[in-house]
């Protein structure tokens, strides 16, 4: 689904212009990117939470060259769905036994 995509759904939810659609998913957009920025949590019930991680400074390598580079620390966003959206997303899973003696065919154990 792309924001195109989203702006379509929420104009169809009423008596609302494309315009309106889009001021609407942009303003939630930019609150959830402004309260990031500020270092802030998000918690919408029943989908998820967004927050910020930091990443430690570290010495990467170049893929193209292999030489080192410095990687410095930085904050990256992180969202963590809920257990309801979760439960969603995988209708009916539960875990299954796993039979000892069962040899996957696809997958055969290693000699």
């Amino acid at each position: 689904m792309t924001k195109a995509d989203l702006v379509d759904k929420v104009t169809a939810l009423g008596d609302l212009t494309r315009r309106d659609g889009e001021i609407i998913v942009d303003t939630l957009f930019d609150s959830v990117i402004g309260a990031l920025k500020s270092g802030d949590k998000i918690e919408i019930r029943g989908f998820g939470s967004f927050r910020t991680r930091q990443r430690n400074a570290r010495i990467g390598r170049n893929p193209k060259t292999g030489e080192k580079v410095d990687v410095p620390a930085k904050r990256v966003p992180f969202f963590k769905p809920s257990k309801e959206l979760r439960d969603s997303v995988n209708p009916g899973t539960h875990a299954t036994p796993i039979d000892p003696n069962h040899i996957d065919p696809h997958h055969p154990p290693a000699m």
